[in-house]
């Protein structure tokens, strides 16, 4: 089979490449999947580079232990592993390869093994780059403001990052939950997420901050001011959901703020939550069905093949990408 293989930490154009491995086997509980569709999610632009450096000392010093990135997958079920009941060859499915310790090739290739307790059959009514897209961005979204920070009708919620992948997600939902929702972005994204109903706050022309306005629920994926600069725009009994390693790189990147926040939240001066993006059949299911219902749709920057992961792996990285970057293999 064809896969995207990584072999050092680098330019996503010089680390990546194309190559034929052998098609992975299915173990207990898992499913072979002919892969469809998988999206690039930040998770894979820091494993490609290595940055921040510190998360080396999980994923590998020299090289990451696992060569073939993504995690999202959308295809058919091709083979089952021992155990699997609830799932059938030819089923079209989607969900996610992630494991503590991936140890079979990932969504970037032409097959990838996933637990089946972690895939579910794809609504007829929406495609395979649609199902990618929604996996890792639609999830965080749900979790933090279903789960973590539930949203009710006429809450203020401000979206910072609000045109990337998550950020896009997280708006529609917050619309549907009947909130009042502040998108944060750039001008280039600004047509985008006030049609997705939300007020724009243009983050060169204006620091939310510093602004009067209030909310209830602050999703900052960017963790571009300190946490407790952030922390001020927040109403009385308002939650602050962290929700970025940051942009800067170097040997931590972001990785100070988040502790920041979690100082912050630990020391009673704000609520912050942290959310997980908890990818299970009852998520993807539930995912799934606001999209066949078109309650929410997935924003799809650009489609790319297989031969142009490097190039769609920057693309991420340069994180002007408005809404997903999905990978498409026929």
């Amino acid at each position: 089979m064809k896969a995207v293989v990584q072999n050092r930490y680098g330019p996503p154009a010089s680390v990546l490449a194309v190559k034929d491995l052998a098609r992975p086997e299915p173990g207990p509980g898992q499913v072979l999947v002919r892969v469809r569709a998988t999206s690039v999610n930040t998770p894979d632009w820091i494993a490609v580079t290595g940055v921040p450096y510190v998360l080396r000392l999980q994923s590998g010093l020299k090289a990451p232990a696992d060569a073939v990135r993504g995690t999202d997958v959308a295809g058919i079920v091709a083979v089952i592993g021992e155990g699997v009941e609830d799932l059938r060859v030819g089923d079209e499915v989607f969900g996610s390869l992630w494991t503590s310790s991936l140890t079979t090739p990932g969504a970037f290739a032409e097959y990838a093994v996933a637990p089946a307790a972690q895939l579910a059959v794809k609504p007829a009514g929406i495609d395979f780059a649609t199902a990618a897209a929604a996996v890792m961005s639609g999830i965080t979204a749900l979790c933090a403001v279903r789960d973590t920070a539930p949203v009710r009708e006429g809450d203020r919620v401000l979206v910072n990052g609000a045109s990337g992948g998550v950020g896009t997600f997280a708006v529609q939902l917050t619309v549907h939950y009947g909130a009042e929702v502040t998108g944060v972005c750039g001008p280039t994204g600004a047509d985008l997420v006030r049609g997705l109903g939300a007020r724009v706050v243009d983050y060169t022309a204006a620091d939310f901050t510093a602004a009067p306005e209030r909310y209830d629920l602050i999703l900052d994926n960017v963790l571009n001011h300190r946490p407790s600069r952030t922390a001020r725009a927040l109403a009385p009994g308002g939650v602050l959901i962290p929700n970025s390693v940051g942009n800067s790189g170097g040997l931590t990147a972001g990785l100070g703020r988040m502790a920041g926040a979690k100082l912050l939240g630990l020391t009673g001066r704000a609520d912050v939550r942290f959310s997980p993006c908890t990818v299970d059949r009852a998520n993807l299911t539930a995912i799934g069905e606001l999209l066949d219902t078109g309650a929410i749709k997935a924003v799809i920057d650009r489609a790319y093949t297989l031969d142009e992961t490097p190039e769609a792996v920057a693309h991420m990285l340069g994180h002007h990408a408005k809404g997903n970057v999905v990978i498409t293999i026929p």
